[in-house]
């Protein structure tokens, strides 16, 4: 499998990445300890959690099992060299903060020593923040996006205050690197600017949903990537299955994500479903699985490093990873602009 760096980290990682966010629901922890396995076995070097997960659903009672998961196959394999392993700070973006509020100096040494604990390591390679402090326009948000309320010097001083007690975890050696998740492409260049300016680890990924069906990252946060060096790792890839195909004239497969969760997530509706449709039938013509299209799609991308993307069995984690093999051609690369230039916003 071919292995790209983040950022300016040193870290090289596999260009797919092993998603970890049904770890202890709809993946008990035998089965997700088996993925483990055969993600290594495929060339798979790069893991990505959170002490959220796992989701689908997603309960204060269940924060931090995911990572307990993975501890558990690290304890019990021996292998913790050889993955590059990621998980992320909760914070604001969500309700099952145990620290009730925005990530501050205070709550970064207690959010990364359980996660150590968890993880049963004593290093996180690559620490991120789930979601800025400020709030992010991802998620549907930016629909109705108004970041006018913004106090830009409070927000540059937050920043600088987590970079400080970053830059303290990174000496006491319990991080290698730092990324962020659901940032903007003004966010990310401030996180450089701060580090720049006082010192504290510089950002080295960003982690935001791309895919066919969502390609926000495709401008100003693109700039970014290619000119500061900062990489991108797209979640939800196969637009939370949309891009599979398995959801085609309506069907709702037993077990699949929209059977748990009918929203998606605010991605639902009949637009959606017929502009993944109309992606399935682009593969098809061109004797492509549509799964291998859109993964492949992501990490052909100038600023992609590696791509995250999660699986429920077996089966379907080897069928993703045969993407890794995938070229997709100049010609079907012009059809997909084209379809995305018809239908560039389907949820």
């Amino acid at each position: 499998m071919k292995m790209t760096k983040l950022g300016r980290s040193g870290l090289e990682v596999s260009q797919l990445c092993l998603g970890t966010m049904t770890f202890g629901t709809q993946t008990p922890p035998a089965a997700a300890h088996a993925q483990i396995d055969r993600a290594l076995e495929r060339g798979v070097n790069f893991i990505d959690t959170a002490e959220m997960y796992p989701v689908n659903p997603k309960t204060r009672e269940t924060t931090g099992l995911t990572e307990a998961i993975i501890g558990d196959w690290i304890a019990a394999s021996g292998r913790r060299q050889e993955v590059v392993l990621a998980t992320k700070h909760l914070g604001e973006g969500s309700n099952q903060s145990p620290d009730g509020g925005p990530i501050t100096s205070a709550t970064i040494p207690r959010s990364i020593e359980g996660s150590l604990k968890r993880l049963k390591t004593d290093v996180i390679d690559l620490y991120q923040f789930h979601w800025p402090n400020r709030g992010s326009y991802m998620f549907r948000k930016n629909w109705r996006y108004d970041p006018s309320g913004q106090d830009r010097a409070a927000v540059i001083a937050d920043m600088e205050d987590c970079l400080g007690a970053l830059q303290r975890e990174v000496e006491r050696g319990t991080i290698r690197a730092f990324g962020m998740s659901n940032e903007s492409a003004w966010g990310t260049t401030q996180w450089i600017e701060a580090a720049n300016r006082i010192g504290g680890p510089r950002v080295a990924t960003l982690q935001n949903e791309y895919s066919l069906m969502c390609r926000l990252a495709d401008t100003d946060v693109a700039e970014v990537c290619c000119n500061e060096e900062v990489s991108l790792l797209p979640f939800s890839p196969l637009a939370c299955g949309y891009l599979t195909g398995k959801y085609s004239g309506g069907a709702v497969p037993e077990a699949s994500r929209m059977s748990i969760n009918p929203d998606m997530g605010g991605r639902q509706g009949d637009r959606a479903l017929a502009v993944a449709d109309a992606y399935v039938a682009l593969a098809n013509k061109h004797g492509i699985d549509p799964v291998h299209m859109a993964l492949a799609w992501t990490v052909q991308r100038p600023f992609v490093a590696s791509s995250i993307f999660g699986a429920t069995t077996l089966a379907q984690l080897d069928h993703a990873l045969d993407a890794a093999d995938i070229t997709l051609s100049d010609e079907l690369l012009k059809e997909i602009d084209a379809l995305n230039r018809a239908h560039p916003m389907p949820f």
